[in-house]
């Protein structure tokens, strides 16, 4: 789950993780009383949308006055930018963040993350504050500095020191870098985080260490603990269709292609997706039904599956270990007489009860194009599609 700079922010003031006096605005007049109350000499007016790269895309702004904060709120609100994050069709801004000036002196990176590869979370850092890490990880690898953390003892005040010397942070400012980091990692822990990065994490000419900015992405499967959380979800940044999956506890990614995907396993969904491209199609989506998929659930899925206009041939790849094979068919064939499917279906089934599985779509009287492997259904809704 993602949520905006600014809710991040109110998280990182929670945890003493020092960031500049903002306010929300949701129109130009909020826009304006916001800077008159903040009362800098410069304010800061940025978009709020669940996506990088807004400075870039005309989204972040420096007014001098009033009088620019206004004709910048003016300019943002209701623009829809396209970044490297958004995808081509970009995302509409219906909120902003007016936000102090401050004396910048220098700018660096600083993030947490699970390194999959260690089982470990890690912090990392780079003295190339402001510029996108990736580009840093790959022209500059160098730059970028780790701290791997023991998940008995945490993040240690000396791995945050190190951290903190590697970066070249004034040596006067190394003790409030240290609380900064170490309280981050607690923040990151407690609320399961699953990305914490601050592009750029700021020293400023009066002495502070300041986050500018602010990136929370949650652990999903951890929200049930976290209602404050789930509280600062924003409807408007997420597609219609997975929004619909996340009430019936479907796993939903919506994607550019034609063929629709309906899997148990997100593993089994993954290879399902290669193996249509592979054939020469395009998955349409992720969908993983989970492991006690019911007809009732089944039916739902294909109903989001067709929303989708872009959708002209169906295949559902199932393997029914915990769940029945002649379940999927009962709601496969319901789903089918429910929505007046009209475009190609391939149901691949094998695993428990799968002759009883095969035996329902086939009596069924549909138009349902059976499959005896992975292979061959790929093989056929592509050639269908066709």
């Amino acid at each position: 789950m993602n949520i905006h700079e600014y809710q991040a922010k109110e998280i990182f003031r929670s945890y003493n993780v020092a960031v500049p006096n903002s306010k929300v605005a949701f129109s130009v007049d909020e826009a304006v009383d916001a800077a008159k109350e903040l009362g800098s000499s410069v304010s800061v007016v940025k978009a709020q949308i669940h996506a990088g790269g807004r400075g870039n895309a005309g989204g972040v702004k420096i007014a001098k006055n009033l009088d620019e904060v206004r004709d910048y709120a003016n300019e943002i609100l209701g623009k829809t930018l396209v970044t490297h994050q958004t995808g081509p069709e970009g995302k509409e801004v219906k909120r902003l963040l007016i936000e102090e000036g401050c004396d910048i002196q220098n700018e660096y990176y600083l993030g947490l993350v699970l390194d999959r590869a260690t089982s470990r979370v890690v912090m990392m850092g780079s003295e190339e504050g402001g510029t996108e890490i990736e580009e840093v990880a790959e022209e500059t690898p160098e730059k970028i500095f780790k701290e791997v953390i023991d998940p008995v003892t945490g993040l240690t005040p000396f791995q945050a020191r190190r951290l903190a010397f590697n970066l070249n942070i004034p040596d006067e400012l190394l003790g409030k870098a240290v609380k900064f980091m170490m309280s981050l990692y607690q923040l990151f822990v407690e609320k399961d985080c699953s990305i914490a990065e601050i592009n750029p994490l700021v020293t400023t000419g009066d002495g502070e260490v300041l986050a500018l900015d602010a990136k929370l992405n949650f652990d999903d499967n951890a929200l049930f603990r976290h209602k404050d959380i789930v509280e600062f979800r924003d409807l408007d940044e997420e597609d219609d269709k997975e929004i619909e999956a996340s009430k019936h506890d479907l796993s939903y990614i919506a994607l550019d292609g034609n063929i629709g995907c309906m899997v148990n396993g997100a593993g089994l969904a993954m290879a399902t997706m290669d193996i249509i491209k592979h054939y020469g199609g395009e998955p349409a989506n992720f969908l993983d039904v989970g492991g006690g998929a019911t007809a009732e659930k089944v039916t739902e899925a294909f109903k989001i599956i067709l929303s989708d206009d872009s959708v002209q041939g169906i295949l559902v790849n199932i393997f029914g270990g915990i769940m029945k094979c002649d379940v999927i068919a009962e709601g496969v064939v319901e789903a089918t007489k429910q929505v007046g499917l009209e475009i190609p279906l391939v149901v691949r089934l094998e695993g428990t009860n799968v002759e009883l599985g095969k035996k329902i779509l086939d009596e069924s009287g549909l138009n349902i194009t059976s499959a005896d492997s992975m292979a061959d259904g790929a093989e056929k809704i592509v050639s269908l599609v066709k």
